[in-house]
């Protein structure tokens, strides 16, 4: 008999697409927080936050995934996560929730994904009504150009 395994993901949408990443690399959820620009950094790094007196790189999945520019007036959220390379924010449209999900659902990113998404999604899970795409954080921040400051 094989017992089936579990993994939690924090979950959030970008321009209508649900998106999933390993709750465990979650550092922390947090509402819009003022940005300093970096000169010549690459356009899909908005910025650097301060988080309590660390300095994190933002960076806009919007950009990154080459989707449709963030409307004007609507802030982005940050899910905080964790790399070996240290902290980095993710920009985000909205927040989801935190869900538990059968590994029997996890399936590979279908053909139909472009290919600057399927670069970084490292599986989808099919639930009622929508697809939940599932980023493999460690390469979507090193695609991106943008590894955040070195940690000590």
């Amino acid at each position: 008999m094989t017992v089936a395994t579990t993994a939690q993901y924090c979950t959030f949408t970008l321009d209508g697409l649900y998106f999933g990443v390993d709750v465990l690399k979650v550092q922390e959820v947090i509402r819009y927080q003022e940005m300093t620009r970096i000169p010549g950094a690459p356009a899909v790094v908005s910025g650097l936050i301060n988080l309590r007196g660390q300095l994190v790189t933002a960076l806009d999945l919007r950009q990154r995934l080459q989707l449709q520019v963030r409307p004007d007036g609507q802030l982005p959220m940050n899910v905080v996560v964790r790399t070996e390379e240290g902290a980095t924010s993710l920009l985000v449209d909205e927040i989801g929730d935190v869900i538990e999900l059968d590994d029997s659902t996890h399936e590979r990113p279908p053909e139909t994904i472009d290919a600057i998404t399927r670069e970084v999604v490292r599986g989808v899970h099919k639930l009622e009504g929508r697809l939940l795409l599932v980023l493999d954080i460690e390469r979507l921040i090193a695609s991106s150009g943008a590894s955040g400051p070195k940690k000590d």
